[in-house]
């Protein structure tokens, strides 16, 4: 019996390549979590960076979606999946590693911290564009939504533990130390990776195709799909919004509301308890209220409870607001992510999912460095709390591209077959779920 037979009879945890994929997405996940303390204290409290720098380190990490973004997703589907997820691993543990060597020689700057994040950010960009694309060739369509349920787990489960540990590792040992433990997370995720045994064969190669009519035909293949559009719109402003509040949070929480920074990690592990009930709940919403309507719901009821972020004063009380603001947002956004990835990954065709989800990723992402820099600048110029203002306010414009579109009319998406006809492309491979994505009883892997 195949590694996807096993998942489609016994749900995907059956499948042992997928409890390594899943394993290995634990392992990067925890230690990018500390990351997201450690290296803005880095910042904040070992180089004395002003709101804009802080900004910028936040630009940096995120600037690759922009820069690499669209030739990443045609050269993926020229490569096999693993590797080049283990390469991405291993460049980006050596980035990380070189931040406490540097601050224990006393030789760190601000130029090292960006040069960093870049470099990451850019390794980021490869693996997740072929963690996305590989995701189906080990597991069968009709588990989609629950493989992507139990990494999105995983991820929010790192996002409530890993702030707290890496605010507790940064008031013990110092915040460039507590970057190693994000070098520890990318090595141990490149050696779950190497141990899976699910063969690969290299991507059947198109003689006489470019590198610019690959990626153009994923651009028309994204801006071609009615869905595809709105989702990438709404993402995008939404992910505009994060970055400001990525780029401002830790110095209003440190400067503005006063917290220490294991204080500060419990905060933002609190935020992300929303995101792990999220994860929890999205095959059974998806399954009560329909898909397509799991999609604007998450958003719409969510959005508003951002403006806690600008409302949170100094001392406990604004650590609370500030940490049920983000807790309610973030159980939306993951609802809202594993309802219109798993859609996404039924809809398309194989060999075309590479060049999708880095197209999705550029136009999608490609707003959080944009993101980052406004909030730096605002933060520099009129405080963090009026750049938290701006942020929520965004958040309250996230839902309208949906409520513009015909999603807002629908239950449930349409199967992918229907929605490709017209289109000129193939509709994806024998399998795929009649509902556009949803899994037979997703609630029971969640």
């Amino acid at each position: 019996m195949s590694v996807t037979s096993r998942a489609a009879t016994g749900g995907p945890l059956r499948s042992r390549d997928f409890r390594l994929l899943l394993a290995g997405a634990a392992a990067g996940q925890l230690g990018a979590q500390v990351t997201l303390v450690a290296l803005p204290l880095v910042a904040v409290l070992e180089l004395d960076a002003s709101a804009f720098q802080v900004g910028l380190v936040t630009a940096a990490e995120t600037a690759g979606f922009l820069l690499v973004g669209l030739p990443a997703g045609a050269l993926t589907d020229r490569m096999r999946k693993r590797p080049l997820m283990v390469r991405a691993d291993l460049v980006r543990a050596a980035a990380m590693a070189s931040v406490p060597t540097a601050a224990l020689l006393d030789v760190l700057t601000m130029a090292q911290l960006y040069a960093v994040a870049l470099v990451t950010g850019v390794a980021t960009v490869f693996f997740d564009v072929a963690h996305q694309s590989y995701l189906p060739q080990i597991l069968p369509l009709d588990q989609l939504v629950p493989g992507n349920g139990a990494l999105e787990t995983v991820r929010s489960t790192a996002q409530v533990t890993g702030p707290g540990l890496g605010g507790g590792l940064v008031q013990l040992v110092g915040a460039h130390l507590a970057v190693v433990a994000d070098a520890v997370g990318y090595a141990l995720s490149a050696l779950f990776l190497l141990r899976i045994e699910q063969p690969e064969d290299p991507p059947e190669p198109t003689p006489g195709v470019s590198l610019r009519k690959d990626i153009g035909e994923g651009i028309r293949f994204v801006t071609g799909h009615p869905l595809l559009r709105v989702i990438a719109l709404t993402t995008a402003l939404a992910n505009l919004c994060a970055a400001v509040l990525m780029a401002t949070q830790t110095v209003h929480l440190v400067r503005a509301v006063g917290l220490r920074p294991g204080a500060l990690g419990l905060v933002l592990s609190a935020s992300a308890v929303g995101g792990l009930l999220g994860a929890v709940c999205a095959g059974r919403l998806g399954a009560r209220l329909g898909q397509a309507r799991v999609i604007l719901l998450s958003v719409l009821l969510t959005g508003p409870f951002a403006v806690l972020w600008p409302l949170s004063g100094h001392g406990g009380l604004g650590a609370v607001l500030f940490a049920t603001g983000s807790a309610v947002v973030s159980f939306g956004a993951v609802v809202y992510n594993v309802a219109q990835v798993s859609f996404r990954q039924a809809l398309c065709p194989p060999r075309l999912l590479g060049r999708m989800n880095a197209t999705l990723r550029f136009l999608m992402w490609g707003t959080l460095p944009l993101g980052a820099l406004l909030g730096g600048a605002l933060a520099q110029s009129y405080g963090p709390r009026t750049a938290l203002a701006w942020c929520a306010a965004g958040f309250l414009a996230v839902p309208l591209p949906l409520l513009l579109s015909p999603l807002r009319r629908m239950r449930d998406l349409p199967a992918p077959d229907r929605l490709l006809a017209g289109t000129g492309q193939e509709p994806p491979r024998d399998g795929a779920p009649a509902d556009g994505g949803e899994a037979p009883d997703p609630a029971s892997a969640r």
